[in-house]
């Protein structure tokens, strides 16, 4: 059960349908120089580029492996057995298969965009500035308050109020939390741990608020979950992730932000029929 809506961290970081490399917030290492004309090694009498090389060796390096003798001689012997692969594959005519053309179609469509979008976000740099300023606007958004909650979820409003009552008579609410039906809190008291009263659903949200700390909920409070009752065991100041530990995310968060603006523009320019 997720009585929690969004935290900070999920705010930082933006997720989109269309995506940008991580690695596009950090300076961009100059492009590999890929040839597609000089011949690696022929296999059957077909040639095989050093640019397919190239790339290869490229992705290992990336990856972390050195650019060795050994790594050049291992992708050679990869890239003649792909090709004595594909060589057999074209002999079925595989390769004429609505399947395998729509694949082809969209392996190179991802690599179109891959290389425009890279281009479009040199071409449209997020400043430190602007990190900085949505780095703050997101600190504001925390409030002045962290909330540490307990409660107890019941699926009738005359149970939770039996347990209003009980309470009012000295039971201890982590005795009577074993009883609710949140199958997460139960055992731990009903714990709900440190959060915003905006992370939570509305109505559950407004009540941790507006209690004092060792408080309890009166009435039952209800959502769609069923009806709750709410202890606020303690309250603080909001701890703010430090700016370091987070201006890469937030300027990735940015990038996004903008490549997702210039897609919706793309958008409303297109015919789409």
């Amino acid at each position: 059960m997720n009585l929690k809506l969004s935290l900070l961290a999920a705010t930082l970081v933006a997720t989109a349908s269309v995506s940008v490399p991580a690695q596009t917030t950090k300076k961009a290492a100059a492009p590999a120089v890929v040839s597609t004309k000089t011949t690696l090694v022929t296999v059957n009498g077909s040639p095989v580029s050093t640019g397919m090389a190239d790339l290869l060796i490229e992705e290992q390096v990336a990856q972390g492996q050195k650019n060795t003798p050994e790594l050049r001689s291992a992708v050679r012997e990869e890239l003649i057995k792909r090709e004595l692969l594909a060589q057999e594959a074209r002999k079925r005519g595989l390769d004429k298969s609505d399947q395998v053309i729509s694949r082809v179609d969209l392996a190179r469509q991802s690599i179109l965009l891959g290389l425009y979008l890279d281009d479009y976000v040199k071409a449209h740099p997020i400043s430190e500035a602007e990190v900085r300023a949505e780095y703050d606007r997101q600190i504001t958004l925390l409030g002045d308050k962290d909330y540490k909650v307990r409660h107890i979820l019941v699926d009738k409003e005359e149970d939770a109020l039996a347990i209003i009552k009980k309470l009012d008579n000295g039971g201890k609410f982590e005795e009577l939390a074993k009883g609710s039906k949140d199958e997460g809190t139960k055992d731990s008291g009903g714990d709900l741990g440190w959060g915003r009263g905006p992370d939570y659903t509305a109505n559950f949200g407004d009540s941790v608020t507006r209690l004092e700390k060792g408080q309890y909920t009166k009435q039952p409070v209800k959502s769609s979950f069923g009806y709750h009752v709410i202890l606020l065991e303690d309250t603080r100041k909001p701890l703010a992730p430090d700016y370091a530990t987070v201006s890469d995310k937030v300027k990735q968060a940015l990038i996004q932000q903008s490549v997702q603006k210039h897609v919706a523009e793309l958008m409303g320019k297109a015919k789409i029929q």
